[in-house]
């Protein structure tokens, strides 16, 4: 193609591909004619232009709706270029052949023209094809910059989010350890000068100091989800809930909690965050279980590449309108005197799950319990074998 480069950078795109395709009308009328003149019928001559005029007016067709198709108007010159390159080929071939010493072309003009013009299709689908694969790169590429760019924005957007909670976290818990210290000193050294009303009040002012300070905790540890977590690796959700079960041993006896849990299955994933998840889910299906002992099943099933556990709790229930917002951050629907929490649990608990890959939700009826379920991706044997090679 390196040889029609020169004329296609004069004449482009559609009007090269106009342009050629009128020669070829133009060709085969003057053939047509020319022939008359020498005296030939005009059923012999049918066959001439139509094998020529026809793919012109193809060319022409073609160059007219190409602003129709998904192409690129950057790469019309490329339809062109093939054109011209499948005429210059067949040209050359045709040429090689008459002029060999035993081969002979009866009519070479005829051959030359009804072959070129065949030729010119034949290069103008090949040229779509290939203009229409080099659009489809260059929009591929294009978004994948633009992923790039929005990837690289986020994490430098997640670095300073982080950035700032680690900061605001920790000049908060200076003061909010000093307002506590010095209530507590108050209470101490004035005990005796202290009614019931401002022993109260300053009961309330160190609980409300202790849940601010339990709020920060919990949004630094949101922050964090994504840049502090350990690579995924194979995990055993029976081990993690035997850890879980130990953290809330005393939850579980005071409120004579019973755990019933299916065997649950390896999966890939963040030990300490799904340890977590699992500590958050227990604990609310306990702590939302009204008067009656709580009972919490739990259960696994496998579909395709991904296991579904469910935490079926008998507790209280969750309104339908609030089923979707529980996830989201500071969202409670019980007061603090009612139950306790940061408001946070949740929403973290979507965030951990989300960076496995998977999805949370919820399923209930007020007064008849809650099911939360997540999904996990499971342990594959390429995961078994090279486990450190899965990251964040």
């Amino acid at each position: 193609m390196g040889l029609v480069r020169p004329l296609a950078s004069r004449v482009s795109g559609r009007p090269l591909l106009a342009l050629i395709g009128a020669v070829y009308v133009a060709l085969a009328i003057g053939w047509t004619i020319g022939q008359l003149i020498d005296g030939e019928m005009l059923v012999n001559l049918l066959v001439v232009p139509l094998m020529v005029g026809t793919p012109g007016v193809v060319l022409i067709l073609g160059a007219y709706r190409l602003p129709q198709t998904d192409i690129d108007s950057d790469f019309y010159r490329v339809v062109g270029r093939w054109c011209l390159a499948s005429i210059g080929a067949i040209i050359g071939v045709l040429v090689v052949y008459h002029v060999q010493p035993a081969d002979d072309l009866s009519n070479p003009r005829r051959s030359i023209l009804i072959l070129s013009a065949l030729s010119s299709v034949a290069g103008f689908g090949v040229g779509i094809h290939d203009a229409r694969a080099k659009t489809r790169a260059r929009e591929v590429a294009k978004r994948n910059r633009e992923l790039r760019r929005v990837r690289a924005e986020l994490e430098r957007s997640n670095e300073r989010l982080e950035q700032f909670a680690y900061t605001a976290s920790h000049d908060l818990e200076e003061p909010i350890r000093m307002v506590t210290s010095y209530l507590s000193l108050l209470e101490d050294r004035y005990a005796d000068d202290l009614d019931e009303d401002a022993e109260e009040f300053i009961e309330y002012a160190v609980d409300g100091a202790e849940r601010m300070k339990a709020m920060i905790d919990a949004l630094l540890q949101y922050s964090r989800v994504e840049t502090r977590g350990e690579p995924l690796e194979p995990v055993d959700l029976d081990e993690v809930l035997a850890t879980v079960r130990k953290n809330l041993e005393v939850q579980i006896e005071e409120s004579d909690a019973s755990i019933e849990p299916e065997a649950l299955p390896r999966v890939l994933g963040d030990r300490g965050q799904l340890q977590h998840v699992f500590q958050n889910l227990l604990s609310n299906a306990i702590e939302y279980s009204e008067d009656e002992p709580p009972r919490v099943t739990i259960s696994a099933d496998r579909e395709d590449s991904m296991w579904t556990v469910s935490v079926r709790d008998r507790g209280i229930g969750i309104p339908a309108e609030h089923q979707e917002s529980v996830f989201e951050v500071f969202e409670r629907l019980h007061a603090h005197e009612e139950h306790t929490g940061t408001g946070i649990g949740l929403a973290l608990c979507k965030r951990i799950v989300e960076r496995h890959g998977g999805d949370i939700w919820v399923d209930s009826e007020p007064g008849e319990g809650a099911t939360f379920s997540l999904t996990l991706p499971a342990v594959s044997t390429r995961h078994e074998l090279e486990p450190s090679h899965w990251g964040n």
